[in-house]
């Protein structure tokens, strides 16, 4: 029978995906939710004015 615990701690992500991972997790590019945040900003601040 399987001890999916034991195999759980045997378990190790490929260097591949680890590196992939690391990469999209340290992208600094902007996505839309940083543009909406941006903009909902502008908005409040010329709101403001």
């Amino acid at each position: 029978m399987i001890d999916f615990e034991e195999e759980l701690a045997k378990f190790r992500p490929s260097e591949e995906i680890s590196k992939e991972r690391d990469e999209v997790e340290n992208d600094k590019s902007t996505d839309l939710s940083d543009i909406l945040t941006e903009l909902l900003k502008q908005i409040n601040e010329a709101a403001k004015s």
